[in-house]
């Protein structure tokens, strides 16, 4: 089995549940209250921990019990944290989270300690680097991090991934070329070029991305299922499971990633990955919670 390393976000998720999201000027109540691990980077590595792969995360957290938490939660599935910083003058990242009835989430994102993923902190862990085969790279920590990785990793020959989120309408143009792999969702693709998603302009929107230098595009599509775009321009659609009830889409897009590079790094092919990380959150969607929600191998 590859080796898998996620270099991304830890945060502390403060989940709430609303009757709606609320409009500008308005207060409304919300039921409860939950402190869950999550960030997307941590909720990818965990999701590779449970089910089954060899993960190690390259991240920052605080020198406070939430760090302590976070890190505690990750090594539990087997996760490597020894190289996560703790940082004595930085909180932990924080996360609030406002779920709807129907599922849906809306995410505020405080980084904290997440912004001090540098480049530095990166190449005084190259070894870690040099010792992965597929490299997991989202948008929750600085920018010229997730650039500077890239780059490393593909000069490596490593396979480069890239969740595109929280989406960023112009991406440096010389990341592009440095992604074997980009997964947005269709908010996410709308932002990326810069138009909203219409499911018509999927293949072109693809291609869009495809002709500044990214290999393949798989685009998440919610309950639609998800699209490929391969590097010769065939395409395949995936269907999501019609019968799944939706509690709480929360951790969806991260266990989708999480699961798909566990099944690259046993071999299989994109399309038979992507079929596996469609079942993974299909299960998790069925569930309330983030990393609580992802389901182990055997289930």
């Amino acid at each position: 089995m590859k080796q898998l390393l996620v270099i991304g976000s830890m945060n502390m998720d403060f989940v709430t549940h609303l009757d709606h999201m609320p409009a500008v000027g308005e207060t409304i109540l919300a039921q409860g209250l939950e402190l869950v691990p999550g960030g997307k980077g941590a909720n990818q590595a965990y999701a590779m921990g449970k089910l089954g792969g060899h993960a190690t995360l390259l991240g920052a957290v605080g020198a406070d019990s939430q760090g302590t938490k976070l890190c505690d939660n990750l090594a539990s599935v087997g996760v490597d944290v020894s190289r996560v910083l703790h940082l004595g003058d930085a909180a932990t990242g924080m996360a609030v989270i406002g779920v709807q009835p129907q599922g849906d989430n809306s995410i505020i994102v405080l980084p904290g300690a997440n912004s001090r993923v540098t480049p530095d902190y990166i190449r005084q862990n190259l070894d870690v680097l040099e010792a992965s085969d597929i490299v997991v790279l989202q948008l929750e920590i600085p920018l010229e991090t997730v650039v500077y990785a890239a780059q490393t990793a593909k000069r490596l020959g490593k396979q480069v991934i890239l969740d595109p989120a929280p989406a960023v309408a112009h991406l440096p143009e010389d990341l592009f070329p440095c992604l074997d792999l980009i997964k947005p969702n269709e908010t996410e693709l709308g932002i990326l070029t810069g138009r909203p998603y219409e499911p018509a302009r999927l293949r072109e929107d693809a291609l869009s991305l495809q002709a500044k230098g990214v290999r393949r595009v798989l685009v998440t599509l919610g309950g639609a299922g998800s699209y490929l775009l391969r590097e010769d321009g065939s395409q395949e659609f995936f269907q999501a499971d019609p019968h799944v009830t939706v509690v709480d889409t929360t951790a969806a897009g991260d266990s989708f990633v999480g699961a798909l590079a566990v099944s690259l790094s046993r071999g299989r092919d994109l399309a038979d990955a992507a079929r596996f990380a469609s079942r993974v959150a299909d299960i998790v969607v069925s569930r309330p919670g983030a990393q609580s929600s992802i389901p182990y191998l055997e289930e």
